[in-house]
């Protein structure tokens, strides 16, 4: 296992490790967290060490301060002085897309704790996440075509498997800027919850996801984003594997052991 990943070499992000998880949060709150390129590399520093690890990642940004009045925030988007000044070169690069498709691509579970906005690219981080939980004050969506670009860093084809065509090209070509308790109606996001239970409702999920067996869950995340065409042979693979697994007689055992209990 790698070693620890050490928060203070991080700038624009905050970070906070568990043994199962790894808390990261967006930290550019002047800019209300828009994604620049320092964001974007030790975004992909993140991903190096959980590819080595295989720990629960919850994303989270700035969290609101009653004390101050200070709204939550999850990212406003990319980094629009940064985003103005690229050219084609810059595009095909898919700075944006590379970054959010390896977080998406990560072994275990990625859980977006979501506040205030999440905008452009800050929406499209959300929707390469496994699980989204957000707050009323939830504002999410893709204001691209508005500034003269697309939502290129995968919206255009994630927000149409997770919400359908309709509510996908009414935020994409329209511009909708949906609220949290939409985002719910049309299951972009699986909970609502007050600001103030935000991390501990995404901490309460990763605690049951921290209750299966990490090797059954890491499979079954792979398995279930293989293209169709894999499936059922893939399946079936993976199964094999999983039966062999010191775990699997463990736990079927313990179950075993409970129900002669009862």
């Amino acid at each position: 296992m790698a070693e620890r990943l050490e928060p203070s070499g991080f700038t624009t992000l905050k970070l906070t490790e568990f043994d199962d998880r790894l808390y990261v949060r967006l930290d550019r709150p002047e800019v209300k967290n828009a994604i620049d390129q320092l964001m974007v590399d030790e975004l992909h520093a993140v991903c190096a060490y959980l590819e080595a690890t295989q720990k629960i990642l919850v994303l989270s940004g700035t969290p609101a301060d009653p004390d101050t009045g200070t709204k939550g925030i999850f990212a406003s988007g990319a980094d629009i002085a940064q985003l103005r000044m690229r050219r084609r070169d810059d595009a095909l690069a898919g700075i944006n897309s590379g970054i959010f498709d390896r977080l998406a691509k990560l072994p275990m579970p990625v859980i977006a704790a979501l506040d205030g906005f999440a905008l452009g690219g800050g929406a499209e981080l959300a929707y390469a996440a496994d699980f989204r939980i957000g707050t009323p004050e939830l504002r999410m969506g893709n204001p691209e075509t508005g500034l003269g670009i697309m939502a290129a860093a995968g919206a255009t084809w994630r927000l149409k498997e997770l919400v359908g065509e309709p509510v996908a090209k009414e935020i994409l070509l329209a511009g909708k800027v949906l609220t949290g308790e939409e985002c719910l109606r049309v299951g972009l996001i699986t909970e609502l919850v007050e600001g103030k239970d935000l991390l501990e409702a995404a901490s309460a999920l990763a605690d049951r996801i921290g209750k299966q067996d990490a090797l059954a869950v890491r499979i079954t995340k792979s398995v279930f984003h293989a293209p169709r065409e894999a499936h059922p042979v893939i399946d079936t693979l993976a199964q094999g594997m999983l039966f062999e697994s010191q775990a699997k007689f463990d736990r079927m055992q313990e179950f075993l052991d409970r129900k002669k209990k009862q």
